[in-house]
């Protein structure tokens, strides 16, 4: 069994990924490492995990984990991902990786040196509604695709949150507008060409809380708006000619709805859903990842697809920034 260590106890880690890998086929939860020695203590104790560290350099040192998985802060991934590799760890990490794609060229550098594998946590990628769904597009079931529309939004204003402080890297886009944007690039095979885009900042925080957003695609448009002061929202909707496809639960899939695909007929007299029950994405994605490291043929999330992502990301905050369309 492939023996992972996490770096940092976060909400995610506890609530998603460390219940994902106790449930995959593939491997165990060996270590733990906390900056506080009591909180690496009492997450080993509550996911009975056999080492607990008090600092993440010592968690890369140790010989019992085979690779790490990086939920820290943003504005860290960079640093750890870059670090966990040169130990000769494989690495997953949480996203947003890194908050401008100059900044992943160092970590593909950390990872070609070291021979390991690194792969940007996007979760949703491994879900089956979503190779449904780029099988539907790929299969004709709509058409020809002109217009894709997205939303996703929660509200928080907690000032101690990451995803309200800039200096760690939160923010609406970094955290969720990464979301419509490589969900339309996997599903479609295609990248962006151009953004427009506003934003809106919260004038304490100074993240940004809102952003709407169109992507020119060579044959069809991305328009989307993300917020982290709106009311809980989020839908992916795919429009060709000849029908139109409704991801109801796109990104928090099977906690904000059910898990389901349904394709409407240009005229709407037939539509046909697709569920998908049960499914555990992060575990889909754990798996994977081992699978991957292994040597088995499996698709997993490059870094250099993290690049494309990243840079119509820092494209959106261009053209806010000027008022004009900027090229990807």
């Amino acid at each position: 069994m492939f023996r992972w260590g996490i770096l940092s106890t976060a909400k995610i880690a506890r609530e998603q990924v460390v219940p994902a890998i106790q449930q995959s086929e593939t491997g165990i939860v060996a270590a733990v490492a906390s900056r506080d020695a009591g909180r690496a203590d009492a997450f080993a104790r509550r996911f009975n995990i056999a080492h607990a560290f008090g600092t993440y350099e010592a968690l890369l040192e140790s010989d019992a984990v085979d690779g790490v998985y990086i939920p820290t802060v943003t504005s860290t991934h960079v640093e750890w991902a870059i670090k966990a590799a040169k130990a000769g760890k494989h690495v997953l990490v949480e996203k947003p990786l890194a908050l401008k794609a100059d900044d992943i060229d160092p970590v593909i550098a950390a990872r070609d040196a070291a021979g390991v594998l690194v792969s940007e946590a996007f979760m949703i990628t491994y879900h089956p509604q979503w190779l449904k769904v780029r099988d539907l597009i790929g299969g004709g079931a709509i058409g020809q695709l002109r217009m894709v529309q997205g939303a996703f939004s929660y509200f928080n204003r907690d000032g101690d949150n990451m995803r309200n402080r800039r200096e760690l890297g939160g923010g609406a886009l970094p955290d969720i507008g990464v979301y419509p944007t490589v969900a339309t690039r996997f599903v479609t095979g295609t990248e962006p060409q151009s953004v427009a885009a506003t934003i809106d900042r919260d004038a304490a925080f100074g993240t940004d809380i809102f952003a709407n957003v169109t992507m020119r695609f060579e044959g069809f448009d991305l328009g989307f708006y993300v917020g982290t002061q709106l009311a809980q929202r989020q839908e992916m909707v795919f429009h060709g000619d000849k029908g139109f496809i409704e991801v109801r639960t796109p990104f928090n899939a099977g906690v904000y709805d059910a898990d389901r695909v349904t394709v409407h007929s240009a005229d709407h007299r037939h539509a046909e859903t697709f569920a998908f029950p049960g499914v555990q994405q992060y575990q889909h994605q754990v798996d994977a990842f081992v699978r991957r490291t292994r040597g088995e043929d499996v698709p997993v999330f490059t870094l250099e697809e993290s690049v494309a992502n990243q840079r119509a990301i820092d494209a959106i905050y261009r053209a806010a920034a000027s008022g004009r369309t900027e090229p990807v």
